[in-house]
């Protein structure tokens, strides 16, 4: 049986707004799914450990999916959500890959985190898939390689365009914009229309660019997989 680690954000306030963030709900409800139904085991890991905070946003009825529904009514999955375990306990000898969900609140805590800038390069430097959805691909920020390179350097990538960014009214809030920060760090960035479902795989490297490319992003575990 193959074993996939998620990590999620412990972050939840939207910079200095007032409001609340945190995971997006389809972003982990549709990769989770696509995995467990094809009999892998999934393990939840969040900088704080325990409940990670969810984007209240992602739990309106507008962004409501069957994935999300069927999390909702998981109470397996809700368990496993409310004792998460804590991230720098985490071994990547222990996983086959290593997954991150996004939401805004990996902007702020999983974009600085040493303990996840190490898991990212012992599974990518092990030759383990790596996989990133949305504003999650933040958590590669800092993450270089043996060769003193940024991972995503030279690497066909996607994420959550500036132009969502904007449409979703928070460019002037987040610390840094997903599209920006990988074209400075050297990656061959690409994207489809604003909201369309577009993931690329480049060797151990899946990503997609928003909340409707998270099952393509599991896809293209499974495939690294053998899965």
């Amino acid at each position: 049986m193959k074993k996939v680690l998620f990590v999620l954000t412990s972050h939840d306030e939207l910079g200095n707004t007032g409001l609340k963030t945190g995971f997006w709900s389809e972003e982990l409800a549709a990769p989770y799914y696509t995995l467990l139904d094809q009999g892998v085991e999934i393990t939840l890991a969040s900088p704080k450990g325990g409940q990670p905070p969810v984007d209240p946003k992602s739990n309106l009825a507008d962004f409501q999916t069957d994935t999300t529904r069927r999390m909702d009514a998981d109470p397996e999955l809700l368990k496993k959500l409310q004792n998460t375990h804590v991230l720098s306990t985490m071994d990547s000898s222990e996983f086959d890959a290593i997954f991150y969900p996004g939401g805004h609140g990996p902007l702020w805590d999983l974009a600085n985190d040493a303990d996840s800038v190490k898991l990212i390069t012992a599974f990518y430097e092990s030759k383990k898939p790596v996989g990133f959805v949305c504003h999650s691909l933040a958590a590669l920020k800092d993450v270089v390689l043996a060769n003193g390179e940024p991972l995503v350097k030279g690497k066909k990538v996607t994420g959550f365009t500036n132009s969502e960014e904007d449409a979703v009214e928070l460019t002037a809030v987040v610390p840094f914009l997903v599209e920006d920060m990988l074209k400075e760090k050297g990656a061959l960035y690409s994207q489809l229309d604003d909201w369309a479902p577009y993931a690329i795989t480049d060797g151990l490297l899946v990503s997609g660019q928003n909340p409707a490319s998270s099952s393509k992003v599991a896809e293209g575990l499974l495939t690294l997989l053998g899965v």
